[in-house]
């Protein structure tokens, strides 16, 4: 943020107080004159609506002194030359938004960019627009700039942009505005300091809230126009979300205006962030240089009527029509008293030259020692210049730094915004004036500029870029602050800064017994972000010469593995934490990293020994002393193995119980706790899915999104939290709901990048989801897109087991043979694990469908096979799923045998797809033994199942079955009690007797309205009127004794 304007009240102007070493102090005489005229940015809207703006527009008001000698000048004194047609464009994308907004329109956003070299007056066009914004009745806009000092100041456009009108909400608004993301965004847009206990927030979480708090604010202040001058110098962070939003604001009523430079303006990380708000503007425009008759216009109003036309034209050729170039020529020339007759034509390319290129030399003789020492002061700061902080980092006094800012206003070089800060009347001169700098005070005075706008209380985050550009002096205060500020930006969603922090604490240096911690700072600083640093970071830090302490080692090496395994290296992964044990003495960090290595060998797409891996963990449990977290740990990752190796489901259900703590995730093994990583949580929950405690993993699942939402970690995290809440939804035979969370973590994976183990998850599970609705074609296709089938991921393994899931879908395709080679390999595969689940990799009954017709007695084999280990499994869904398989290749009497045991075992398991199939499947082996009657209600029931779960292709099977036996494709109904509530119930039973309405509310003792309401409600159920109503309830129409009345 810029600095100063952090303790700004809500309309954007400072609110006066002497706040945290004197912040808002201004200097006596710095204001503006008695002749300031009124700028826009001060007027109050109706109805609240306020007109904030980050530091006023150069030549907006002031004195005449104050006004810039550029393309801001010509659009204060006079009229915009040459730039009609940009004019024109941004008056009708201003009044098309505030013509739609009060017709009702909402989604009726545009992106109006200018673009061009430095000096064509894209500033100045963009005044016209907030001045003619302004004009409009109710309409909201908002201002940033970007600094070329600040481009490294994580938010400092978007703090600009909102701050003000966000930090003007009242309670509720707030609330309204922000939702559950005020605590993670608030911090971002300097509503508030993170707190001390803050943990690193992923950058697109941040991302994620301030979509969110657009979307709620922008109706609330619409018509809302939003405007950013110098995006090429806009910091990363603020432009990458500037880029999506972009795209979303043409849905809200927004206007977004934009101008940068053309050319190399752009950092490469920045360029494709550019590149993509371009990609979405409706309205653009590059600007041209002036023609050779408006800058003879400029050159008359300056230097008057009589200026010749071969000086005018000259003037313009030296400059190239810069305006800017053009302003501060004619500025040399007034300084020099040159006549404008063309015989003095040949002085013009030196005196622009020098205009252009101002030297040190250049200033000192133009301001004088003192005063260019305060404009170096300013230029540190960069924009909305705080003149008390600069009085400070100059190091004047009071009396020095008011003649100054007095003389910087006489030449143009800086001019007052409302609220009594200071702008450089261009960027071209603040950066001209810092680049004269000598080396030696350039890092003196940052070093000065970081002490005093952290003694003024702004923070960390605002005053640690100029730490950065200290020299290193192996200061260890350095060093403390500068570990200070990377855990603040870390806090906000910043990681790149918070690495540059490290990076020069690093380069200052530290001493030898904290290197190895920087070290370690910097590796955990990119874990959300980047595994690739990470991983370069932390075996830095590992190294045993940096001497990184005993605790810390374990930490890093798990925080190491961790990272190696979400790049893909599991085998890497497991091989660190066992390198790491034989160094590790304290016995609770040697349980954690054998642990850890017992859990990435699991992960991996194939392992060397997976029964040793099992028998060591077996040891592992029946050593355990206590219930701590590494020892919860361990009972977790037995509970999952042996869920995997189709052990009984009660033992493994009985771990997680005791892994658990009142049927709560412990502390230490929370989603969002970096002790075990989010891996440990996700298997208990894993354990459940595949155990029908599918109650217990969805509270569990819903825990995970809500945490890693709160925590701001919306990208891989919350992506996976989606996959294993959509994995436990079709788990259910909730299909609509699964398909649902599936695609929203398939959409995070594709932000993320293509190939990860989330993506491959996601993708296999939706596939399943669609084979369950019925749409194969589009799980094929879903499955070509995504690259899913052999060789699967190169090193994770897919939850569930990817080639079972492939053998399945080509099995619905039709491929048998392709389907038997898949399922028969991945059978041997998994046998030499030891794994045997049925629910998790029901290869052998899909194998044996396949095989049914060329080889039906090893088909007969395998489903008995399978059967048999769904039944030690002893889960009711894993048994029953195996029996509906058996009985695919089963005929006759035996087929109903087996389907009549599977619809058992399901009605007694959540998975209510696989019960609606059973039903079906139950109807159809029926009808074909001759069994109709039953046939049908079995066929009924599972239409009724299957339409909740939304299964859609087993609907049309099964009513097509119906309909080869002559029946009706839907039950005929009578409305049960069960479809009335009770009261509804009671009213319908009097009402069915003849007994009227006024005597029912007496009976009842309730409202006469009440009862028609209920009435109302019972008609609607029944599906008939009043003469009906008996025959559709089963009621007796019997009437009351009329001597009871």
């Amino acid at each position: 943020m810029a600095e100063g304007s952090e303790l700004r009240g809500g309309d954007g102007r400072a609110d006066g107080r002497e706040a945290e070493g004197g912040l808002t102090d201004r200097l006596p005489g710095a204001g503006p004159g008695p002749d300031a005229g009124p700028d826009p940015e001060t007027r109050r809207e109706p109805e609240g609506h306020r007109k904030p703006g980050a530091g006023g527009e150069p030549g907006a008001g002031g004195r005449s002194e104050d006004r810039p000698a550029g393309p801001a000048a010509a659009g204060s004194r006079t009229k915009l030359r040459d730039r009609d047609s940009e004019v024109h464009s941004a008056e009708l994308a201003v009044e098309k938004l505030c013509r739609e907004f009060a017709a009702g329109g909402t989604e009726i956003g545009e992106l109006l960019i200018f673009s061009g070299q430095a000096g064509l007056g894209k500033t100045s066009l963009l005044h016209e627009v907030r001045r003619r914004a302004h004009t409009r009745e109710r309409c909201t806009v908002l201002f940033a700039r970007g600094g070329e000092q600040q481009y490294t100041e994580p938010y400092h456009v978007l703090r600009q942009l909102l701050q003000p009108v966000l930090g003007g909400l009242t309670e509720s608004e707030r609330h309204e505005v922000f939702g559950n993301w005020y605590d993670t965004v608030g911090p971002a847009i300097g509503l508030f300091r993170p707190g001390s206990e803050a943990v690193a927030i992923d950058p697109q979480g941040i991302r994620d809230g301030l979509d969110y708090v657009l979307t709620q604010l922008a109706p609330r202040r619409a018509p809302l126009v939003m405007i950013v001058d110098d995006l090429h110098w806009a910091d990363l962070e603020s432009l990458s979300w500037l880029s999506a939003f972009a795209v979303r604001s043409r849905e809200l009523p927004v206007l977004l205006v934009t101008a940068y430079r053309d050319g190399d303006e752009f950092t490469p990380e920045a360029l494709p962030f550019q590149q993509a708000i371009a990609g979405q503007a409706t309205r653009r425009h590059e600007l041209r240089p002036l023609t050779p008759d408006s800058m003879s216009e400029i050159v008359r109003d300056a230097l008057g009527p009589g200026a010749e036309e071969p000086f005018c034209y000259e003037v313009w050729s030296v400059t190239r029509g810069n305006p800017y170039d053009a302003t501060a020529l004619i500025g040399k020339v007034i300084d020099q008293d040159l006549e404008p007759v063309e015989e003095n034509t040949p002085m013009l390319g030196e005196l622009a030259a020098e205009a252009r290129g101002m030297t040190l030399k250049t200033w000192l003789e133009k301001l004088g020692t003192t005063t260019l020492r305060f404009a170096w002061a300013a230029a540190l700061l960069g924009t909305d210049i705080n003149p008390g902080l600069a009085t400070r980092i100059s190091a004047l006094s009071q009396e020095a730094a008011r003649e100054s800012v007095k003389q910087l206003r006489k030449h143009r070089v800086l001019t007052q915004v409302p609220g009594g800060n200071l702008e450089f009347v261009h960027p071209l001169i603040g950066t001209s004036i810092y680049k004269t700098m000598p080396d030696a005070a350039r890092t003196g005075m940052h070093r000065v500029a970081f002490t005093e706008i952290e003694n003024a209380g702004l923070g960390l985050i605002a005053a640690s870029r100029h730490l950065i550009a200290t020299h290193p002096e192996g200061d260890d205060r350095t060093v403390r602050k500068l570990r200070r500020a990377a855990a603040e930006h870390l806090a906000i969603g910043a990681p790149e800064a918070a690495q540059a922090c490290l990076k020069r604490a690093l380069s200052e240096p530290p001493d030898e017994d904290y290197r190895a911690e920087v070290l370690y700072e910097l590796g955990c600083s990119a874990l959300l972000t980047d595994p690739v640093a990470t991983v370069n970071q932390l075996r830095l830090a590992l190294d045993p010469d940096e001497g990184l302490r005993p605790e810390l080692r374990v930490d890093a090496t798990f925080r190491l593995s961790e990272a190696l395994a979400h790049s893909g290296q599991l085998i890497a992964a497991a091989q660190v934490c066992r390198d790491e044990i034989a160094r590790t003495k304290d016995p609770a960090g040697r349980l954690r990293l054998e642990a850890a290595s017992l859990m990435w060998q699991a992960w991996q797409k194939a392992e060397e020994d997976g029964p040793a891996r099992s028998r060591r963990l077996e040891e592992l449990w029946r050593g355990l002393q206590g219930r701590g977290t590494a020892e919860r740990a361990v009972l977790a990752m037995r509970a999952w193995d042996l869920t995997l190796r189709g052990e009984p489901a009660a033992v493994a259900l009985s771990l997680v119980e005791e892994a658990l703590e009142d049927g709560r995730l412990p502390d230490g093994l929370q989603w969002t706790n970096t002790t075990w990583g989010f891996e440990l949580p996700a298997i208990i929950g894993l354990t459940c899915t595949y155990t029908d405690r599918l109650a217990l993993a969805e509270r569990l699942f819903s825990d995970a999104i809500m945490e890693f939402e709160l925590a701001g970690w919306s990208g891989a995290h919350r992506g996976f939290a989606y996959f294993l809440m959509g994995l436990t939804r079709f788990r259910r035979g909730l299909l609509a709901e699964a398909e649902d969370f599936l695609r929203r973590g398939l959409r995070l994976s594709e932000r993320i990048g293509p190939g990860l183990p989330l993506q491959w998850d996601t993708v296999g599970v939706l596939i399943d989801t669609l084979l369950a609705r019925g749409r194969v074609d589009e799980a094929w296709e879903l499955s070509q897109k995504y690259n899913f089938g052999p060789p699967y991921h190169p090193t994770a393994m897919v939850l569930p087991d990817a080639p079972s899931l492939y053998g399945k879908l080509l099995l619905a395709k039709g491929k048998h043979v392709a389907a038997a080679a898949t399922l028969t390999r991945v059978g041997g595969e998994l046998a030499e694990r030891g794994w045997h689940n049925t629910v998790w990799a029901p290869w052998a009954g899909h194998l044996a469908v396949a095989l049914a017709r060329e080889d039906p007695d090893r088909a007969w084999e395998l489903a008995e096979e399978s059967v048999e280990r769904a039944m030690t499994f002893g889960a009711a869904s894993a048994i029953g799923t195996a029996l509906r398989l058996h009985a695919e290749i089963a005929d006759g009497p035996k087929a109903v045998e087996l389907l009549e045991l599977a619809v058992t075992h399901l009605g007694q398991s959540p998975a209510g797809y696989e019960h609606a199939v059973a039903l079906v499947d139950l109807g159809c082996a029926l009808r074909r033994v001759g069994r109709l009657e039953d046939a049908a209600e079995y066929l009924y029931q599972g239409i009724e199942l299957a339409q909740h779960c939304a299964a859609d292709g087993l609907v049309d099977r099964a009513r097509r079955e119906l309909a080869k036996s002559g029946l009706r494709p839907n039950r005929l109904r009578s409305v049960s009690k069960d479809a009335l509530s009770q009261p509804e119930w009671e009213v319908a039973a009097l009402a069915v007797k003849g007994v009227p309405a006024p005597r029912i509310a007496q009976e009842l003792g309730v409202p006469l309205s009440l009862v028609h309401r209920r009435l109302a409600a019972v008609h609607r159920k029944a599906g008939t009127g009043t003469e009906g109503l008996a025959a559709a309830l089963g009621l007796s129409t019997e009437r009351p004794d009329p001597a009871e009345d």
